[in-house]
C-alpha cells in the first residue's frame, strides 16, 4: 500500500489526470474579463495580473504534484500551493473587488481532488455560501446579482461531492482487493508448502525406518537410503523456494514417479492403469498435486498394503486397500483419515479441485479402502 511519500509515476491518472485541471484554466475567462474591464490604479491591475498568473501556475502544479498521492492524502507542499493559490486569489481584490470570487470554482476543486474530505467539505459548502451572500448584497452595492456564477459554484459542489464519493469508493474497494488478493496468496503458499511438506517428510520418515533397520545388516543399502534422504531434503527446499517465488510447476510424471518409489519404501505395491498423458497439460498440473496429497494420505493414514493410480481422459483416480477414509487410527499410529492432518489435507485438495474447474470425489468405507477421484 502506497503511503504520502510514495508515487506511482507508471499510473496513468498520476501522469496525465492533471490536464482535468488544466482544462478548468478556461474558466479564468471571468476574472480576466473582470481585470479587462477594470478602471482600477495601474498598480492594482499590475498586481492583479500577476496574482492571476500565480493563481494558474499554483493550481495547476498542485494538481500534478497532488494527483500523485492517494486520494484524501494530500502532500505538504499541495497545501502550500493550495495557499499560494488562495493568497493569489485574495491579491486580485484591489483591481477586481468582487469579482474575486470568479476564483471560487476553482478552490473547491482543488480541495476536493487534491485535499482530504474534510477540506472538500469545507470548501464547496463554504463556497456556495460565498455566491449567496454576493447575490444578497449585490442590489446594496449597486452591483449585478451573479446569478451564473452561483449556479456553476452549486453545480461544481454537487459534482465534486459525487465524484469524491466515487474516488473514495473505488480507493476502499482497491485496497480490499489487495488485502483479499494478499490473503488468498498466503493461503495458496500455506496449502502448497503442506502439500510440499506433508509428502516429502512422510516419505524422508519411511527411508529413515528402512535405512535403520538396514544399517547393521546391509550398510550400502542403508547409504543408499540415506543418500535419497538427503536429494529428497533438497528437493523439499526447493520445491518451497519455487512455492514463495510462483514459479513452481509439479510435474505430473515427476510425482507418478515419485508415488511409485514412496510405495515401494513404504511396502505398497502400486498398479498403474492408463496413462498420465491422458490429461491435458493444465490438467496435469491440479492433478499432480491431487496425486501428492492421495499419496501422503495413503503413506500416513490407511495403513494400505496395494494402490492403484488410474488414468482416463479427463479423470485421474487414487485406489487404495487401506482401513478406508474416516476410519479410526490403530493404536501403534495416532492419526486416521479423520484426523486435523488429513482434515487439512482433503480441504487443500478440494480448494485445488474448484479452482482448476474440476470435480473431486472422495469415496471411502471402513476396512475396504479409499477412493479420490478428480473429474473435468
Amino acid at each position: 500500500m502506497r503511503t504520502r511519500s510514495q508515487t506511482d509515476t507508471s499510473n496513468a491518472w498520476a501522469r496525465y489526470g492533471w490536464l482535468m485541471g488544466a482544462i478548468w484554466l478556461v474558466f479564468l475567462y471571468f476574472p480576466i474579463t473582470a481585470l479587462v474591464q477594470s478602471a482600477a490604479p495601474t498598480w492594482a491591475l499590475v498586481l492583479g495580473w500577476l496574482s492571476t498568473f500565480t493563481f494558474a501556475a499554483s493550481y495547476l502544479t498542485g494538481f500534478i504534484v497532488g494527483l500523485r498521492s492517494p486520494h484524501g492524502r494530500e502532500r505538504p507542499v499541495t497545501l502550500w500551493l493550495y495557499a499560494a493559490a488562495i493568497g493569489s486569489a485574495a491579491l486580485t481584490i484591489p483591481s477586481i473587488g468582487w469579482a474575486v470570487t470568479s476564483f471560487t470554482p476553482f478552490l473547491m476543486s482543488y480541495a476536493s481532488y487534491l485535499l482530504t474530505a474534510k477540506a472538500h467539505w469545507i470548501a464547496n459548502t463554504a463556497g456556495p455560501a460565498l455566491i449567496v451572500f454576493e447575490v444578497a448584497t449585490a442590489q446594496t452595492r449597486g452591483a449585478n446579482e451573479p446569478w451564473p456564477l452561483l449556479w456553476i459554484t452549486m453545480m461544481i459542489a454537487a459534482v465534486n461531492t459525487i465524484n469524491s464519493w466515487l474516488i473514495a469508493r473505488s480507493s476502499a474497494a482497491d485496497a480490499l482487493r489487495v488485502e483479499l488478493a494478499t490473503s488468498e496468496g498466503r493461503e495458496a503458499v500455506a496449502r502448497d508448502v503442506h502439500d510440499l511438506l506433508g509428502h516429502s517428510l512422510t516419505v524422508v520418515k519411511l527411508k529413515a525406518e528402512l535405512a535403520s533397520r538396514l544399517l547393521e545388516r546391509d550398510p550400502a543399502a542403508a547409504r543408499a537410503e540415506l543418500d535419497e534422504i538427503v536429494r529428497l531434503a533438497a528437493e523439499a527446499i526447493e520445491g518451497v523456494r519455487g512455492t514463495v517465488t510462483g514459479v513452481r510447476r509439479e510435474g505430473l510424471a515427476e510425482q507418478l514417479t515419485a508415488t511409485t518409489d514412496a510405495f515401494a519404501t513404504a511396502g505398497i505395491t502400486l498398479d498403474v492403469r492408463g496413462s498420465a498423458s491422458s490429461l491435458s497439460p493444465a490438467q496435469a498440473i491440479p492433478a499432480a498435486w491431487i496425486l501428492r496429497e492421495a499419496t501422503t494420505n495413503i503413506l500416513r493414514h490407511a495403513n494400505a498394503s496395494h494402490a492403484v493410480v488410474a488414468f482416463n481422459p479427463g479423470t485421474i483416480s487414487v485406489f487404495d486397500n487401506g482401513r478406508g477414509y474416516g476410519a479410526a487410527a490403530a493404536p501403534d499410529t495416532g492419526t486416521a483419515h479423520g484426523s486435523h492432518s488429513a482434515g487439512n489435507g482433503i480441504r487443500g485438495m478440494r480448494e485445488r479441485a474448484a479452482a482448476a474447474g474440476a470435480e473431486l470425489e472422495i469415496v471411502g468405507t471402513p476396512g475396504t479402502g479409499t477412493k479420490v477421484s478428480l473429474t473435468w
